[in-house]
């Protein structure tokens, strides 16, 4: 016959596997519920729309609305002379809100 003391190390043995088995089971099962990260994101279709070129009719725009600046800019010059002197012309108000208008007209369409 075997003795009482004999079986102690088996049962506990026993009791080791399956605690260790039943452990493994629930990781798994926790570790299979866990939220999958999100997906990259699409960057070909946004690099698309930067690249791609603008239509030439914008670009003869843009050329004419720089010359305009560049011709308003040029024309001021004589009227800082005059205020210089104590004279404000009234086109010189005008042409600097042209100028701003434009500028920010061009720089909106440039930065997109």
């Amino acid at each position: 016959m075997v003795a009482k003391d004999g079986g102690a190390p088996v049962k506990s043995l026993v009791r080791g596997v399956f605690l260790l088995a039943a452990l493994s089971a629930i990781s798994r099962a926790q570790h299979g519920n866990w939220p999958s990260p999100p997906q990259a994101a699409d960057k070909s279709s946004a690099s698309m729309i930067s690249n791609s070129p603008k239509p030439a009719v914008a670009r003869v725009d843009y050329e004419r609305e720089a010359k305009e600046i560049l011709e308003l800019s040029q024309s001021l010059q004589s009227d800082v002379q005059r205020v210089n002197q104590g004279i404000l012309p009234k086109e010189t108000i005008e042409r600097l809100k042209r100028i701003e208008k434009l500028s920010k007209h061009l720089r909106s369409e440039l930065g997109q």
